[in-house]
This record gives C-alpha cells, sequence and structure tokens, in this order.
C-alpha cells in the first residue's frame, strides 16, 4: 500500500510560481509512474503531467508544456510539479498519483494510488 501526501499548494497571483511536492511511502517507489492530476470546480479531473519509473521520460498536456516542469527524487521517494507563468485557468485543487501500468499512462482510471489533493488558486 502506498500513501501518497502532497504539500506545496497556495493563493499566487497570476505569472507566478508555486512548486508541488508528492511524498510518497509504504511502497517501491521506483516501482511507479508518478502523475499529477487537477480538477477545478465543477469539472472533471484531468491528467496534467506524468513522469516514468526512471524520471526519463516525462509527458505534459498541451495547455502546461513549457510553463510545468515535472520530476522525481528517488532518494527522497518524492515527486514534485514545478508550475511557473501562472493563469488563472490553473485554480484547481492539484492530486498526485502512482501508476503500476507499463507503459506509462494519461488514464485516471489506471492510476493505483492518490494523495488527498492540494489546492492551487491563482488570483487574476
Amino acid at each position: 500500500q502506498v500513501q501518497l501526501v502532497e504539500s506545496g499548494g497556495g493563493l499566487v497571483q497570476a505569472g507566478g510560481s508555486l512548486r508541488l511536492s508528492c511524498a510518497a511511502s509504504g511502497g517501491t517507489f521506483s516501482s511507479y509512474a508518478m502523475g499529477w492530476f487537477r480538477q477545478a470546480p465543477g469539472k472533471e479531473r484531468e491528467f496534467v503531467a506524468l513522469i516514468n519509473w526512471s524520471g526519463g521520460s516525462t509527458y505534459y498536456i498541451d495547455s502546461v508544456k513549457g510553463r510545468f516542469t515535472i520530476s522525481r527524487d528517488s532518494a527522497k521517494n518524492t515527486v514534485y510539479l514545478q508550475m511557473n507563468s501562472l493563469k488563472p485557468e490553473d485554480t484547481a485543487v492539484y492530486y498526485c498519483a502512482a501508476s503500476s501500468w507499463r507503459p506509462p499512462t494519461v488514464v485516471r482510471g489506471e492510476y493505483d494510488y492518490w494523495g488527498q489533493g492540494t489546492q492551487v488558486t491563482v488570483s487574476s
């Protein structure tokens, strides 16, 4: 059983930056691809970014490419999402998730474990 705990959310002005962290415990971190999803009020949870188990491959939705960077630190069992040039439309609860699927997937239902989420609010 893998436990995931997100942190780093908050309120920021448009154009600002935040770095989200997701600390994993209870499993073999390197066995899982890690993803970030987000859910805005009244909308479905959507995929944002993923990183494979080695950290050698990443993938992003088009709306965050060039602004967000996902990374992982195996020594700390932590995955990060660096978010720059934030926009009001990035406002959402952000969730990290772990997937044992091969190859890494953007499908929400193919993630095995989820964190509790962290709120990101971007003011205009």
